[in-house]
């Protein structure tokens, strides 16, 4: 799995191409075809969702981010009836699509992580390698990077950066943050990247810029990237017909890791240590039918940089019922709330 050294710079850093990930692999699992109905989770610049359409299915695209639902609108139009673009959270696929009248789909994709478009512009503050507000909220509404590093405790950002950033000198960056903050607040994302690289300064070997690690943590947790993804695997597991499929495409390590623990746990077998009795026996409401994890080519990421680290975890739905959404499976960190580091208050 990848970890944070391995992180590309041009996953957190700087721009990509518009093109999507894995996206052979991507079709050859979801067997798009006209009459089955595809939920497309994270619309972004529609890449996957205009390679379903072309295969003549019906698709629901969801994204939380404004600009993704402005800018689709083409292809909504392009689609003729086939396209329902909405906008929302992917943690509530279900409820999303049962609303537009699909309470049973065929498939079901993710791909995770923060969008090419979204590194490209320099207002949304994604990205240190052009100046902009230090943002990073997808749906550009709610708690900011800015009121985080603002108004958290050193010990919470010790904890924010070090959990979702996997960043070894965590609270080396936390100090220096707090120290800085107190002359003048943060605002801007290459005024929070500068007072990184002074601490943590790039040496040649260096594959990334010091920065990487922190701008990935606080965006995972102003977004809530790993609870709305254990609430996304869950409501496919609702939504998803017998046969269904369920595709999730992550690039890191912490994402891996909870569609990897949830396929676990939803395979089903018998619940409990090893080394003693099975306490019960839980029905499995996926099942692997072939190989269920797949990587991006050399050729791929020769092509396309966002590629380097992708793995494409996959499985089928049974008929069994779907069990209740139970987040102890994923062992989640205990991090400080996110509601508080509003604006104007320090927790």
């Amino acid at each position: 799995m990848m970890k944070g050294d391995d992180i590309p710079h041009d996953i957190v850093g700087g721009p990509a191409p518009h093109i999507p990930v894995m996206l052979n692999e991507v079709l050859d699992v979801l067997e798009p075809a006209s009459g089955k109905v595809i939920i497309d989770g994270t619309f972004g610049a529609g890449g996957y969702t205009k390679a379903i359409l072309e295969a003549q299915a019906h698709v629901i695209a969801i994204d939380r981010d404004p600009n993704a639902i402005r800018d689709g609108q083409v292809l909504v139009d392009q689609a003729q009836g086939r396209l329902d673009l909405e906008s929302g959270e992917f943690s509530e696929l279900d409820q999303i699509a049962e609303r537009v009248g699909h309470p049973a789909v065929d498939g079901v994709v993710l791909d995770i992580g923060v969008s090419s478009m979204q590194l490209d512009e320099a207002e949304r503050g994604f990205s240190f390698q052009q100046d902009g507000p230090l943002d990073m909220r997808m749906a550009q509404d709610g708690v900011s990077a800015a009121d985080v590093v603002n108004n958290a405790a050193q010990n919470d950002l010790t904890r924010i950066i070090g959990i979702l950033g996997e960043e070894k000198k965590a609270s080396v960056v936390s100090r220096a943050i707090v120290r800085a903050r107190e002359a003048v607040p943060f605002s801007t994302t290459l005024q929070l990247a500068k007072v990184i690289e002074k601490v943590l300064p790039r040496k040649a070997k260096d594959r990334i810029h010091p920065a990487t690690r922190t701008f990935q943590a606080l965006r995972i947790y102003v977004n809530q990237e790993l609870q709305q993804l254990a609430n996304a695997l869950f409501a496919a597991e609702r939504i998803l017909k017998a046969g269904g499929k369920l595709v999730v495409v992550t690039f890191h390590s912490l994402e891996d890791r909870i569609v990897k623990l949830f396929f676990k746990d939803r395979f089903g077998g018998d619940q409990g240590s090893r080394h003693l009795p099975a306490v019960n026996h839980k029905h499995a409401t996926f099942a692997a039918t072939g190989k269920n994890l797949i990587k991006a080519t050399q050729g791929e990421a020769d092509v396309n940089p966002r590629a380097r680290s992708a793995k494409l975890r996959w499985a089928e739905r049974t008929a069994d019922a779907a069990h209740p959404a139970d987040f102890s499976i994923f062992g989640f960190p205990n991090l400080a709330p996110l509601a508080g580091f509003e604006a104007g208050g320090r927790a």
